[in-house]
């Protein structure tokens, strides 16, 4: 029985350029795990491929699998996803499983299909360090406000890069995503590691000059070797309660 590894953390944080960089400059690594790939009702980005990234379904086709009892479905953020247990237990058998998704998500997928003696790696993708959590805290600012600013522009940016002109169906969007950030990024004291990392999607330090740079790069490296090894001196392991609303 395989691994299955699994990367999470907030919408934009940097979860989707990591693993290309994964599959870019380490391939081998990256062809030892296969994807595991949902279904979502949302419509594709510029670059995603169906298939890849996502099964892009209309939310009408998810919903339907509710009746199914090999699927999970779950709304997340403002999107509905669909995962097939049924396809994943026969993935582990075949050997490690990459799954990249929402912490949300992750939770229902250990409770509903994934049995005990499944071997897991569980890391999140911060877009701050412990070490910041703490100072802000401390200094007295509002962590959730200050998480959804930093999420709402990181967001703000890609949702432009990608489309331009934005729509009030964008930025209802783009909201609920950055809203989620603060409730997410509290179940990140559950996962085997967390890896900050301040170049979300919207950086051009993934691939701007083509090598990764700054954090983007060692992200990168922290994840390599936490794939390789399951721990590593650059992750963070993070306390309950570690993030406390005000």
């Amino acid at each position: 029985m395989g691994k299955l590894i699994i990367l999470s953390g907030p919408s934009c944080v940097g979860k989707g350029p990591l693993f290309k960089s994964l599959c870019k400059f380490y391939p081998t690594l990256a062809g030892s795990l296969k994807k595991c790939v949902l279904y979502n009702s949302r419509s594709p980005r510029p670059g995603e491929t169906d298939g890849e990234e996502y099964h892009f379904r209309k939310r009408k086709t998810i919903e339907a699998l509710r009746e199914n009892n090999d699927y999970l479905v779950l709304e997340v953020r403002c999107d509905l996803q669909a995962m097939d247990i049924r396809e994943l237990t026969k993935m582990l058998q075949r050997g490690n499983v990459f799954f990249e998704g929402n912490p949300f998500v992750v939770s229902k997928l250990l409770k509903a299909g994934i049995k005990d003696n499944i071997k897991t790696l569980k890391i999140f993708l911060s877009p701050l360090s412990i070490g910041e959590i703490q100072e802000l805290q401390e200094i007295g600012v509002c962590i959730e406000s200050f998480i959804t600013d930093i999420m709402r522009r990181k967001l703000l940016r890609r949702t432009n890069k990608h489309k331009g002109i934005l729509s009030q169906k964008d930025l209802e969007n783009i909201e609920i995503r950055a809203s989620s950030a603060f409730i997410e990024m509290q179940t990140a004291c559950l996962f085997d590691a967390v890896i900050p990392n301040h170049d979300g999607e919207d950086s051009e330090n993934w691939d701007a000059f083509y090598y990764p740079i700054a954090d983007s790069r060692k992200t990168l490296k922290t994840f390599v070797q936490l794939l390789r090894t399951g721990r590593c001196e650059e992750a963070e392991y993070w306390p309950e309660n570690l993030l406390k609303k005000t």
